[in-house]
């Protein structure tokens, strides 16, 4: 026992010291309560095309069927809230894709993390998790008492919002578990009421179909439904509407990550600079972004569609 707290005090400092905003750990084990819940938005096709989502259903919801003999999930939150946004005539992109590629950035800290843990510790199998694998990452986050879920399905931090990257690392190492936190989102809807396509529905639910960043980054077909014509608002990759309006981002914070600072052309240019874009210019505002995951074809796509609106 003495153990186990050293262990996640050295943990948690070491968290710290890599640029992690917070640190929380879980107890690795079944997700009972996601269970039904993922069962019900996988069968009311709420993924769209996203066919990735219907694999790997046991694993999401067990970490020790990803990682043998595991004993802990510790949930890291890295912010990436920038401390300038675009001009406001502008088509929009999502914050966190403002700079640098988070997967890269975020799994290199990780690997320091894991090796911290290595020197300190002793042999562990520990695998690390960047939005990249069948894990649930808010799920974990709310269970390690880093925030609630909110009404748009985000996890909200009582101080700080919820403009933050969620990275795990699951280990077969038993340490100090966290509590769950209240939820304080009380009879707000600010969320729901602004979404433009009507995605977020009660019960925390959104419908990943007829979500704008679905439309905008993960819909690869080569046009977009015209039942969402008008519906974008400006957003040619992403959407951050229902985070914007959220009245727990007052609390945000501009983040300290050089790797996250925005080209400058992304800050400056109007409507009319990204309908005359190139591939070349593309190329060098978006050099190791994670605004690549369209290419060049599918951000032309999204701006042709905003500017027919």
């Amino acid at each position: 026992m003495i153990k186990s707290t050293e262990y996640t005090q050295q943990i948690k400092t070491e968290a710290t010291r890599l640029g992690f905003s917070f640190c929380g750990i879980a107890k690795a084990e079944y997700l009972e309560e996601e269970s039904p819940r993922l069962e019900k938005w996988l069968s009311q096709n709420m993924h769209g095309k996203m066919q990735y989502m219907e694999n790997y259903f046991e694993k999401r919801l067990d970490p020790t069927k990803l990682v043998e003999g595991s004993k802990s999930v510790v949930t890291l939150m890295y912010n990436y809230f920038p401390e300038k946004e675009q001009r406001d005539d502008s088509f929009n992109i999502s914050k966190y894709a403002y700079g640098q590629d988070y997967h890269a950035i975020i799994k290199k800290k990780l690997k320091e993390f894991v090796s911290f843990i290595h020197e300190e510790v002793g042999e562990v199998n520990a695998q690390i998790y960047v939005d990249s694998a069948p894990v649930l990452e808010r799920a974990w986050a709310k269970k390690s008492g880093l925030g609630w879920i909110g009404k748009n399905a985000m996890l909200i931090h009582p101080k700080n919002g919820s403009f933050f990257f969620l990275a795990e690392v699951i280990l077969d190492l038993e340490l100090e578990y966290d509590n769950p936190i209240k939820d304080y989102c009380g009879t707000c809807t600010a969320c729901i009421d602004a979404c433009p396509t009507e995605a977020i529905l009660p019960g925390k639910v959104v419908d990943g179909s007829k979500c704008i960043s679905y439309f905008t980054i993960e819909l690869k077909d080569e046009i977009i439904p015209n039942e969402v014509k008008g519906k974008f608002n400006d957003w040619m990759f992403g959407c951050d509407i229902c985070q914007d309006v959220c009245p727990w981002n007052r609390f945000s914070k501009p983040h300290n990550e050089k790797l996250f600072n925005p080209h400058p052309k992304l800050l400056e240019y109007s409507k009319n600079e990204w309908m005359d874009l190139t591939e070349e210019i593309y190329q060098e505002i978006f050099k190791k972004s994670a605004v690549k995951r369209t290419k060049f074809k599918g951000i032309k796509r999204n701006i042709d569609f905003l500017n027919k609106n």
